[in-house]
């Protein structure tokens, strides 16, 4: 999509939550406590302008994009959240750079005109899978940092947030918990939404299968937590590949589509 193209309210407050990114990624160190809580904020309205701008654009249109733009958009209002309750991660932000390309993609990638809607069901599976992408992204994030500070604590240097390891990987599998729960909430969605569309409706697609195989890792990761105490990097590394799995469901199929093949949902 060409950003000139397209009316101001689509694309002013996308380039205003870019910028407010990458101010945070680059600067969020040198502000001052409350510049910062404004930064942070603004930001995230801001984004959260842009995202129901497109949303409400006719005609509607989503892609991998948008699921990206959607999903940092979450990951970092929790983050956001999170830091009010444990201000040992305010000083963290360069998390927020990952915002500045998710906006973007989202404003030159809008996706591809979306259907008639044919069942109340599928705006709940896409509430569902928003929510889901975005706790698992708000998961590994933590178990980012929950490797980070074990790494620094095993070669005796400083930790890079102050919140122990211990309630930091509590936080994780909080995180996991809820992103599994809403996962599988998805995917029963998901089966009823194309149940009711008919025989022509396939549920088995490249989308189930690789979110069922990212629900199941998820779930192998908690039933090795509850039965033999798994941690560290080895429920790490479990994260991070069901992590990339949901994304390649979604956001890698449908790049696919619409990019290299330049197809339709």
């Amino acid at each position: 999509m060409i950003v000139s193209a397209s009316p101001w309210w689509l694309w002013a407050p996308a380039l205003g939550a870019a910028a407010g990114y990458g101010a945070l990624s680059l600067w969020a160190a040198r502000l001052r406590s409350h510049h910062l809580t404004l930064l942070v904020w603004a930001t995230l309205v801001l984004h959260g302008l842009a995202l129901a701008a497109s949303f409400s654009a006719t005609p509607a249109r989503f892609g991998f994009a948008p699921t990206l733009s959607v999903t940092a958009w979450l990951v970092l209002a929790v983050y956001a959240l999170e830091t009010q309750l444990y201000p040992q991660l305010a000083a963290r932000w360069t998390l927020a750079g990952l915002g500045v390309p998710a906006v973007l993609l989202a404003l030159w990638f809008p996706g591809t005109v979306v259907p008639s809607l044919s069942s109340p069901w599928l705006p709940l599976h896409w509430a569902l899978g928003f929510a889901s992408y975005g706790l698992l992204g708000a998961a590994v994030a933590h178990g980012w940092m929950t490797q980070r500070t074990e790494a620094a604590i095993r070669a005796g240097g400083m930790q890079p947030t102050a919140l122990p390891l211990l309630a930091l990987e509590r936080l994780t599998f909080r995180f996991v918990w809820a992103a599994f729960a809403l996962l599988t909430l998805t995917l029963i969605a998901g089966w009823i939404f194309t149940s009711l569309m008919g025989p022509a409706a396939r549920w088995i697609t490249h989308k189930s299968v690789f979110t069922a195989l990212s629900w199941a890792v998820l779930g192998a990761l908690l039933w090795g937590r509850w039965r033999w105490g798994w941690r560290g990097r080895l429920a790490v590394r479990m994260l991070y590949a069901a992590g990339v799995l949901l994304l390649l469901g979604y956001v890698g199929s449908h790049f696919v589509l619409e990019v290299i093949l330049h197809r339709g949902v």
